[in-house]
């Protein structure tokens, strides 16, 4: 990981270059909370700024796509009110090989889980209900014909890591067979653009008690139910030390309610609900399936060549690595395996029959 100074200096000269310099008194380190971004607040003239500078880019892009990727993910969903406006990108430089994004600084607190909830989900619903644009300008966006497919690849291509990860043979045969009964086709499929790491951790609420959606970077087009799951999985509400909370199923159900009441009605009915319900199974898969990858991973070389994925934890504190060694081995554990199974199995018995 590279030593605060010499971030704080680099930044500082990319700044320089971008014609920034002026209006921007001081640059303060914020703490390494995540393995895709190093966060620096710019205390400027006017609102202040958070300088976002990637380690990586967890899509697997180039830097100058992953930062316009990234661009895009914050320009479209700012018309939702509940994300950070972007003020301007900072291109790769030798300063900063991965460049830069320049967004709002949001002043607010960590979720408070379960009273946050429903913050959360009307946050959600303003982001799903952008209208959808098309099909060709949904680039550079991911945009695939089908979001349920779409993720059915992602899954099958991080199932991949399943077998290099070195997991618990009851765990591997669970995860496994949990993927093999996802449905080919949903009940119902319509595409909005979604979030994709709507975890809990990833919002602050402000003093007007306003939940607003601070990471961005893996916005696509696909289907709210990702999301919802996102903010309400136990591999989700367990994962940031800040907002960590166990949430009862009443407690789930009661924020599936407040977002679809936000959403309106349109999200009403059995087809709907189940198509969320198969989405949950499967952004738990997917973060399952992610944990294994990290797992079998994260012992690599850093990519000298700032390129792509790089999940190293060369690129990260030692205390974010230590806790989220302890997360992935936690959620990969047989007993918090069948915790979620009995939990998704619950909300299946209540809502559809």
């Amino acid at each position: 990981m590279p030593d605060s100074a010499s971030l704080v200096a680099r930044c500082h000269a990319a700044l320089d270059l971008a014609g920034h310099q002026a209006d921007i008194h001081h640059l303060r380190p914020m703490p390494d909370t995540g393995l895709a971004h190093h966060h620096l607040w710019l205390s400027r003239t006017g609102n202040d700024w958070v300088a976002r500078i990637p380690k990586q880019s967890q899509l697997g892009l180039d830097a100058r796509a992953n930062l316009d990727y990234q661009a895009a993910c914050f320009s479209r969903t700012s018309e939702s009110g509940h994300t950070p406006a972007l003020h301007d990108v900072l291109p790769p430089s030798t300063e900063l090989p991965r460049g830069a994004l320049l967004v709002d600084a949001i002043r607010g607190r960590p979720a408070r889980l379960p009273d946050d909830l429903p913050a959360i989900a009307t946050a959600l619903a303003a982001i799903h209900a952008i209208p959808l644009p098309p099909a060709a300008q949904r680039p550079p966006l991911l945009a695939p014909d089908s979001p349920w497919m779409g993720m059915r690849k992602e899954l099958a291509s991080q199932a991949r890591w399943l077998a290099r990860a070195d997991l618990d043979p009851a765990v591997r045969q669970r995860i496994e067979a949990e993927l093999e009964s996802l449905p080919v086709a949903l009940p119902m499929e319509e595409p909005r653009l979604i979030s994709f790491d709507a975890h809990p951790g990833n919002f602050l609420i402000t003093d007007s008690n306003q939940a607003v959606l601070v990471d961005l970077e893996k916005s696509r087009y696909g289907l709210p139910g990702f999301d919802l799951a996102h903010a309400t999985l136990y591999t989700s509400t367990t994962w940031d030390l800040n907002s960590h909370a166990v949430l009862r199923v009443e407690d789930i159900l009661s924020f599936y309610h407040h977002w679809q009441t936000a959403a309106g009605s349109k999200t009403e009915g059995r087809d709907g609900m189940a198509t969320r319900l198969i989405c949950r199974r499967a952004m738990w898969l997917w973060s399952l399936t992610w944990c294994a990858m990290w797992r079998a991973r994260h012992g690599e070389a850093h990519d000298a060549s700032s390129r792509g994925e790089d999940w190293s934890a060369e690129l990260s504190a030692d205390d974010l690595i230590t806790h989220v060694r302890g997360r992935v081995e936690h959620y990969l554990s047989p007993i918090i395996v069948e915790h979620v199974r009995a939990e998704l199995h619950d909300l299946e018995s209540t809502l559809l029959t």
